[in-house]
């Protein structure tokens, strides 16, 4: 199935009409209808067609979501949360038009509670912000994907990123949350407490939910304490199963990295144009260890060991911070470095999660895949939690280049799956992976449509996404 047949959603142009009327009166020109601003809000950062809402609203509370949430359900018009744009599989396209619901204007941090290690947000919040308000209490937030998304975002679609290896992703990261569902009424999933058994974990059906289940207008997050010392460092390796059989051991022989990312010698070499870099252009491991003086030193001694028995090269690690800063820096442009590759090309990225143990078969497998069907397509991945990304380049106008493209992406989910893994570790399902979610929960996906059913009877969160199979 392609992925552009998972996309159409039928439209209610009066339903729309009158809720835009309803909005305007209520809000003023804090509704916009103008096409760049509409645009700017169907954005995807994958290849799939930009599909516009017909009007964009930028509420400042919960009470003023509620009031939106009330207008779209009466009306029967769909709402489609947004952050900051950044998702990756078409979570915030609006296939049926509708009004996109932009919390940027939320953005306040209610509470910073240092003593419990936690802190209250508005969804707006993105997680640079929250770093830079707690850089003097000795607390950072450690959820990173990269970019600079918003947390209600993060929480929508259960990312993680570079850290997740020791500190989780959002899942774990979310204590509790508010959310306005779709009579309007806010719900509250818990308190700051660190473990609760009351009731069913309404926490982690929201988390994730990727906005189909109700809006989220506040998260209480769990925080960490700043490490004393941090080093890291890159080593080379011959092959990426080499590479793969190293990040397998770390984390078998329970070394507490922190970071411990893969990527192929093609990504490498994107990576040195990009970034005006000279490291070496076979597979390598960025890693990172957080801890005491001592025990950073120990960590990466013991790592280079692991390293020299795959036939790893020389692990070069420091612990200057403009030196990780510089490294990390380059890492995280490995998404944009890759255009470098193709320039002109449109890039489908996407993402699996096996166990760790069937990494380096997977991962090779993948490989060899890509090199058989003549694709240009850099592996990186958060190689720690068995979670690897392809970005494939291709001409968006090339009909055959497509399919042999999407060919690709299905064989990997289903490789992925057949693994015992995931068709998505961390970019979400959306648009994109809506095709595969049967394939890897069967009946669950009928459990999921009933839940969805029973808390959102009219359809009206975030519609033609994640459980349309």
């Amino acid at each position: 199935m392609a992925l552009s047949d998972l996309i159409a959603v039928e439209r209610n142009d009066d339903g729309v009409a009158t809720v835009l009327e309803i909005l305007r009166s209520e809000f003023g020109d804090r509704v916009q209808t103008g096409h760049s601003i509409r645009e700017q809000h169907g954005h995807t950062t994958t290849y799939l067609p930009n599909q516009m809402p017909d009007g964009v609203v930028f509420p400042e509370s919960t009470e003023e979501v509620q009031k939106i949430v009330r207008a779209c359900a009466a009306h029967r018009v769909p709402l489609i949360p947004f952050g900051t744009g950044t998702s990756l599989e078409g979570q915030i396209n609006a296939p049926g038009g509708g009004i996109s619901l932009d919390t940027s204007r939320m953005n306040r941090i209610l509470a910073v509670n240092a003593e419990d290690l936690d802190c209250t947000v508005e969804p707006g919040v993105t997680r640079e912000d929250l770093n830079r308000h707690l850089r003097d209490t000795g607390l950072f937030f450690p959820i990173d994907p990269g970019a600079n998304a918003s947390l209600g975002g993060m929480a929508s679609t259960r990312a993680s990123g570079t850290n997740a290896v020791r500190y989780g992703t959002m899942r774990e990261a979310v204590l509790s949350l508010t959310a306005v569902m779709a009579d309007g009424e806010v719900v509250k999933t818990g308190g700051r407490a660190k473990k609760s058994a009351a009731g069913y974990d309404l926490t982690r059906l929201l988390v994730g939910a990727e906005g189909t289940l109700g809006v989220i207008t506040s998260l209480t997050l769990r925080l960490q304490g700043i490490p004393q010392a941090i080093s890291g460092g890159i080593c080379p390796f011959p092959t990426l199963e080499a590479a793969s059989r190293a990040v397998i051991a770390t984390i078998q022989m329970g070394i507490p990295v922190a970071r411990i990312e893969l990527v192929n010698a093609l990504q490498m070499k994107a990576i040195n144009i990009y970034s005006k870099l000279d490291y070496p252009e076979s597979p390598c491991l960025f890693l990172e260890f957080h801890g005491s003086d001592a025990g950073v030193a120990e960590q990466a001694e013991l790592f280079g060991m692991i390293a020299e028995e795959q036939g790893g090269g020389q692990f070069l690690w420091t612990t200057v911070a403009e030196e990780r800063s510089r490294l990390w820096k380059a890492r995280h442009d490995a998404y944009w470095a890759s255009y470098s590759l193709r320039p002109g090309a449109k890039g489908l990225s996407t993402d699996v999660c096996v166990p760790i143990s069937r990494l380096a078969e997977c991962v090779a497998e993948t490989e060899a895949d890509i090199a058989e069907n003549g694709l240009i397509a850099p592996v990186v991945g958060h190689a720690g939690d068995g979670n690897f990304h392809t970005l494939v380049l291709m001409d968006p106008d090339d009909p055959a280049e497509i399919a042999r493209v999407e060919a690709f992406v299905a064989r990997l989910n289903r490789r992925a799956i057949a693994m015992d893994g995931t068709c998505t570790g961390e970019h979400g399902v959306g648009q994109g992976k809506a095709g595969f979610l049967r394939h890897e929960l069967g009946h669950g996906v009928d459990v999921m449509r009933l839940i969805k059913q029973v808390l959102d009877p009219h359809g009206i969160f975030n519609p033609g996404k994640t459980i349309i199979g």
